[in-house]
């Protein structure tokens, strides 16, 4: 028994050692152009945005895990629980990625925002996700401190594109 334990706790060490946050990325992103988009329509229901934001990563989750099981990479590899359940894990951070702004929706009332505030709370939470995610994939695969702060620099620029893009859609 304590050998199963001592293998389970080495394979989600690995797990983790070996862990892509491309989707978290991706999934900030995405989160953040599904803001950018609702934003521009004016006023709108809160739960209507959540829902959105949630749905929209659940289906980007959906079609990243088709992809990977039936696109060109998985066409020679057998399909079976154990890899299906594999790529449903490592695709599950583009799902994971739309939470902390459908939060901030959520808890906007509490802080008496409008809309525009409550959409403006939601992607600034949505683009610190962005950098947040490429920190972690750059501090956990080892990467040097200079790459670190390129990668969190890109994706800050990245995140204020996608700012800009809400600043000229809206005025």
């Amino acid at each position: 028994m304590f050998k199963t334990r001592r293998s389970d706790h080495e394979r989600r060490a690995q797990r983790r050692a070996h862990a892509d946050y491309t989707g978290g990325v991706y999934g900030s992103m995405l989160a953040s152009s599904v803001i950018v988009g609702a934003g521009a329509l004016g006023s709108f229901p809160r739960v209507e945005l959540i829902l959105l934001l949630l749905a929209t990563g659940l289906v980007f989750w959906i079609a990243h895990v088709h992809a990977e099981l039936f696109g060109e990479r998985m066409s020679q590899r057998r399909l079976n629980r154990d890899v299906v359940l594999r790529v449903c894990r490592e695709e599950w951070p583009i799902f994971k990625a739309a939470i902390p702004p459908a939060i901030a929706v959520a808890v906007s009332p509490m802080f008496s925002l409008g809309a525009q505030g409550t959409v403006w709370l939601a992607l600034i939470v949505a683009v610190g996700g962005q950098v947040g995610w490429s920190l972690a994939a750059a501090f956990r695969s080892g990467a040097s401190t200079r790459l670190v702060v390129v990668s969190a620099a890109v994706n800050l620029v990245l995140g204020v594109l996608i700012i800009v893009l809400k600043v000229v859609l809206t005025h």
